[in-house]
């Protein structure tokens, strides 16, 4: 067997442990899933769970891996639909809020994926977000539509008030109403770095 070959097995498996696993916490959560479950559906072993993930927490980092990376596409795409950088930057941080509406993000990304691995804003996954947004921020504060202020301050500020916007929709009773008030709430916040004419 060429090393290539045991290369793409390797990732076989774990791809498939990551389906096997996105689905049962999608449909039973994290707390109603078990290994067995994933391993059943993937057709593999425990000793493949563990020798690829560790455990059951290791495989809900590798699936909010996974979907985050599938969010910031989206966020992109959104982003790039923007007429100006401004707006693109808004479209950016709505999108984000929006997909909390989205069952398997609610119940993996928002719910479980904090109750196991701890706050979302200190998930390595947040770094790259926030280094993103600071360089947007810095962009548009030296084009000069956002007014001179700190570029970090400012993008953790955004980042976490779309963060906990996300949050709260997940964990209401009635996600769709939060949304509306949370997208208006949220658009005058961030619209308060706006440089104004004068």
């Amino acid at each position: 067997m060429t090393a290539r070959t045991r290369a793409q097995m390797v990732e076989e498996t774990r791809a498939k442990l990551i389906e096997a696993g996105r689905k049962a916490f999608a449909t039973k959560g994290y707390a109603a899933s078990s290994m067995d479950d994933f391993t059943a559906e993937a057709g593999l072993t425990r000793g493949a769970l563990y020798h690829n993930f560790g455990d059951k927490k290791g495989l809900l980092q590798a699936v909010i891996d996974q979907i985050d990376a599938e969010m910031l596409v989206r966020q992109r795409a959104a982003q790039a639909r923007g007429r100006t950088p401004w707006e693109g930057f808004l479209n950016e941080g709505i999108a984000y809020i929006e997909m909390a509406l989205e069952p398997e993000i609610q119940r993996i990304m928002l719910l479980d994926g904090p109750a196991v691995l701890g706050d979302p804003s200190q998930w390595p996954n947040q770094t790259a977000c926030l280094r993103t947004s600071t360089q947007t921020i810095a962009a548009l504060i030296a084009d000069g539509i956002v007014k001179p202020v700190d570029a970090e301050a400012a993008a953790r500020l955004i980042n976490g008030a779309a963060l906990n916007a996300a949050l709260w929709i997940a964990a209401a009773d009635d996600p769709h109403a939060v949304l509306e008030k949370v997208v208006d709430a949220f658009k005058h916040l961030a619209g308060g770095l706006l440089r104004t004419e004068g």
